[in-house]
């Protein structure tokens, strides 16, 4: 509490500090972090201005604005800013191409001038020629010379303006040399020393006849508002080119102080602020416990709803009958160790004793609670408890209580199929038993001869009697069987398939008349060499008659 209330108090007496840093690597038209005017538009670079058209402007503005100076203190920040560009010259040389670009920084929200095309740089117009109709200073990569305000001695220049199409600090630079190059540009501002300085870099070319830096002396606070609009300006005149901007990272280490109070008062708004940090806290820990309540309150509704939706849904259907979990837990001695019958990924399964019904019974005990799924209980639930084998073992009831979940089947004394063949008994399955066993499952196998000859439904127990089933879907269960043991295990249904061919809610599948059987192919060009040698092989199914 102690801390909260000091923090609050460090928020509402320290004054309110603000620093910008952005770094743009690709630039999209639907994003407000940039703002273009003009012909600029964005399609990973800027084009600033148009190829293709004569007498154009457009801008790129940074879509907020940026404090400068401190307005308190009178104060300016440092800041630098670093941006990439390429500049197409389209081949020409010797100034019949313009006109150029320039970073600039003006009074925040300012618009674009009308008719500030060709030499003007989208900055002045023919209203203003040597000065701007509002406070700007700005860098200048200038392809063109306009004999009124560029130096003669130079075709294109690198220049530092204060206010004005004249220069206050110029270097010599061939746009020409370097077209379609990518240029690197990084403009700094010392407020220390007042000195704006820019440089810059090539990718592939460089003149030795050129600087490639650039400063001007000049008091930032003096000449531009405390807060301002930062971005790109391009133009073209009579003739084109392209600018287009790359990349461009600003940052700024201007701290800009809101203080409303004097010194004197500080004292007293410490005391307050310490009151209101208090407050704020206290009020927020009582919403936190309101908010916590409610959730808690929620959460145990849910789940009322949830065990109420689901024990409504399994009741509804007949068979299985719902048990306790007391009861359950009762009849497996509140499953100890000792009733444990098998264990696996699902959960274990316990023996258990119901007095009610005076039957041993095999309880399953899912793992994890509700993780196994609403759903995917209910549909065990549902669909166990429809089937009816003498080969299956017969679900006798469920329970759901306390995110707990669990099933009762009939228990077997004798154990399952798998133990008694690969079990460690002493005692095995008699070779009688076993051959009976075969024998059930080559009748199984035989179901498909008779589906292809269209004589499925003749492979019925006849033990049930003519009107003892539906033949529509007794052929229905017959074909599913088929195609849940179908050789191919990639031809087989989901089980989610399986439920809705036998809900009679897909049609029947369509298999193959004749049972497909497994042919191998040997991967090398000699199969015995393949064979012999471990190669790999590969296998294919084919309805042929033989091998089976």
């Amino acid at each position: 509490m102690a801390n909260s209330i000091l923090f609050f108090s460090l928020v509402l007496v320290l004054p309110f500090v603000s620093s910008v840093h952005f770094n743009i690597t690709r630039f999209v038209s639907d994003s407000s972090e940039v703002a273009y005017q003009g012909d600029a538009k964005a399609n990973g670079a800027v084009e600033l201005t148009n190829i293709e058209y004569t007498s154009r402007s457009g801008w790129a503005t940074y879509g907020k604005k940026i404090p400068l100076w401190d307005q308190k203190t009178g104060t300016p920040s440092d800041f630098t800013t670093r941006f990439s560009f390429r500049i197409d010259t389209r081949g020409v040389k010797y100034g019949n191409y313009g006109h150029g670009f320039a970073f600039f920084l003006a009074p925040a929200e300012i618009q674009m001038p009308p008719k500030s095309a060709g030499g003007f740089l989208g900055l002045f117009n023919e209203t203003d020629v040597l000065s701007s109709s509002f406070p700007l200073v700005h860098v200048e990569f200038d392809t063109f010379t306009n004999e009124e305000w560029d130096p003669l001695d130079m075709a294109s220049h690198v220049g530092i303006n204060n206010n004005s199409l004249a220069s206050s600090s110029v270097t010599s630079w061939n746009a020409s040399t370097h077209s379609q190059d990518i240029g690197h540009v990084r403009i700094f501002y010392d407020s220390a020393r007042r000195n704006l300085s820019v440089s810059w870099t090539y990718d592939l070319t460089s003149d030795p006849r050129e600087n490639s830096s650039l400063s001007y002396i000049i008091d930032l606070s003096k000449v531009l508002p405390s807060e301002v609009t930062v971005g790109f300006s391009a133009t073209s005149g009579s003739f084109t080119e392209g600018n287009r901007l790359l990349t461009w990272e600003y940052s700024s280490d201007l701290e800009l102080r809101d203080i409303k109070k004097s010194q004197e008062d500080r004292k007293g708004m410490i005391i307050g602020s310490s009151v209101s940090g208090f407050v704020l806290v206290t009020f927020f820990i009582v919403l936190l416990i309101v908010f916590l309540r409610r959730k808690q309150r929620r959460e145990k509704a849910e789940a009322l709803e949830n065990l109420t939706s689901i024990n409504e849904d399994l009741e509804r259907g007949a068979g299985p009958r719902k048990f306790s979990y007391k009861d359950l837990a009762s009849a497996a001695n509140n499953f100890s160790v000792d009733r444990k019958l098998g264990e696996g990924g699902f959960g274990a399964v316990y023996k258990g004793y119901l007095n009610g019904l005076d039957m041993m019974v095999a309880i399953k005990k899912f793992a994890g609670g509700s993780k196994q799924g609403k759903r995917e209980f209910i549909t065990e639930v549902k669909v166990i408890s429809s089937l009816r084998h003498r080969n299956l073992v017969q679900l006798i009831g469920w329970c759901h209580e306390k995110d707990e979940f669990l099933m009762v089947y009939e228990f077997m004394p004798n154990g399952s199929l798998d133990a008694h063949l690969f079990g460690k008994k002493t005692q095995h399955l008699a070779w009688p038993v076993r051959c009976k066993i075969t024998l059930g499952i080559a009748s199984a196998l035989l179901v498909w001869d008779l589906y292809g000859k269209g004589e499925l439904i003749t492979g019925v127990d006849e033990k049930l009697g003519s009107d003892g089933y539906d033949e529509t879907q007794m052929e229905c269960h017959m074909v599913v069987g088929l195609w849940c043991a179908h050789p191919d295990r990639n031809s087989r249904p989901s089980i989610k398939q399986a439920i809705q061919v036998l809900n009679l809610e897909a049609p029947l599948p369509h298999l193959p008349t004749k049972m497909p059987v497994a042919t191998y192919h040997a991967s090398s060009s000699s199969t015995a060499t393949s064979v012999s040698s471990g190669g790999a092989a590969t296998a294919t199914f084919s309805s042929a008659q033989h091998g089976r």
